[in-house]
């Protein structure tokens, strides 16, 4: 189910999050669910074709594009269990359909975090804080953070403060459900 137009959340109204803004075409219903968790933990990678261009026709009606695209990193320990990133699979098709560099060398997760999925909102926020590092000079002003979902939102946020404390001045989130 497609989401009728931009909102905000009661949290992002009482603390603002390091991003900017947030795109999430979708709600993580059950055909949203099915596809995303085929990608993560099957490595069905057509789900991240369809995701990808999912999303980007969402986003070239929507957005002033930024000069590129920054997955969310996993930490070499998880990367190396799974084997890949759910995250740059999307963002590779994403980046091509909407011609936007890649940049998968400028971010690191520098702390194997716990599995927000298993944390409430309060944790998940602690979990992930100082959790990303910017492994050197980004010579960008406007870059889009891309995920496969958002629920709390504290993962790209602190991805988000990262850049930021590294001189990018507008971060968005596009991931292509929000929970």
């Amino acid at each position: 189910m497609a989401i009728p137009a931009p909102q905000l959340c009661g949290r992002c109204l009482k603390i603002a999050p390091g991003f900017d803004e947030t795109h999430a075409p979708f709600l993580y219903n059950d055909s949203l669910r099915y596809l995303i968790s085929q990608l993560k933990f099957h490595q069905n990678y057509k789900h991240a074709r369809l995701l990808g261009t999912l999303l980007a026709q969402h986003l070239i009606q929507s957005v002033e594009l930024p000069e590129c695209i920054i997955p969310v990193p996993l930490h070499r320990n998880r990367y190396r269990e799974r084997g890949f990133n759910q995250s740059i699979e999307i963002a590779r098709h994403l980046a091509k359909q909407l011609s936007l560099p890649l940049d998968l060398n400028s971010c690191i997760r520098n702390r194997d975090t716990k599995h927000q999925t298993e944390l409430p909102a309060k944790q998940r926020r602690k979990n992930m804080q100082r959790a990303f590092t910017v492994t050197h000079t980004l010579n960008y002003q406007h870059v889009a953070i891309v995920d496969d979902v958002m629920t709390t939102g504290a993962t790209t946020s602190a991805l988000a403060k990262a850049l930021k404390e590294h001189g990018i001045s507008r971060v968005e989130v596009w991931v292509c459900a929000r929970a």
